[in-house]
């Protein structure tokens, strides 16, 4: 299949990093695609929104928690064919947000050092960018 902008799927993602240097990771739950599968959290970028208002606005959806701009530095990202549409997913890095995490969505979430990154099932677009977060931090 041919890579044209109408099959490209922008999506954001955030490594939340807490003050041990751990990274966050959330479970796709269950009747979702890929479910049970450990990922950075994060989401689709919605048209008019910039990729950090999309990534804002999904972790105060899915995890409770306020985050400002200014606070998300931008570090690596994946590009990854899957069967039916490319993804395209800047990777951003966050270590400071207010609230506490509290998954909104149903799903699991646990705080890994990124060298435990690589022991976890991910999708594919994920699996690349441990390396970088893992040089990074």
């Amino acid at each position: 299949m041919p890579i044209t902008a109408a099959n490209i799927t922008l999506v954001v993602a955030c490594a939340l990093v807490d003050g041990d240097g751990r990274v966050l990771v959330a479970e796709r739950p269950a009747g979702k695609a890929m479910a049970g599968l450990w990922e950075f959290p994060g989401g689709k970028v919605e048209a008019g929104e910039t990729p950090e208002a999309a990534l804002t606005r999904e972790l105060k959806e899915e995890l409770s928690i306020d985050v400002t701009q200014a606070c998300l530095a931008p570090l690596s990202f994946a590009s990854h064919a899957y069967d039916d549409f490319h993804l395209l997913m800047p990777l951003y890095v966050c270590r400071k947000w207010g609230g506490q995490v509290a998954p909104r969505e149903g799903q699991k979430t646990q705080w890994k050092r990124p060298r435990e990154l690589f022991e976890l099932p991910m999708p594919p677009a994920d699996k690349p960018l441990i390396a970088a977060l893992r040089d990074a931090l």
